[in-house]
């Protein structure tokens, strides 16, 4: 079941990594998420690099007091 901000997240993923296949989940609460990507992009890079386009694509959702995403509890990329 999806929620306001899990789709957003779903959303901004998508639009960095239009041919990924995302999955977001609420975490332990108050703004905590596990999110999983799958998408040819990440062939060749390294899990820090692949993890790095994720969080660049979310960004905007996790600055400030009031940002919606407070922490991503497990991110998961994969090429296929």
């Amino acid at each position: 079941m999806s929620s306001p901000i899990t789709d957003q997240i779903r959303t901004a993923i998508l639009e960095k990594i239009p041919d990924g296949n995302v999955v977001v989940e609420a975490g332990s609460g108050g703004g905590h998420f596990t999110i999983a990507v799958t998408s040819p992009v990440f062939a060749g890079k390294s899990m820090v690099d692949s993890q790095r386009l994720v969080y660049g694509a979310i960004a905007h959702l996790m600055k400030g007091d009031g940002a919606p995403v407070h922490a991503v509890d497990k991110l998961t990329t994969k090429t296929a």
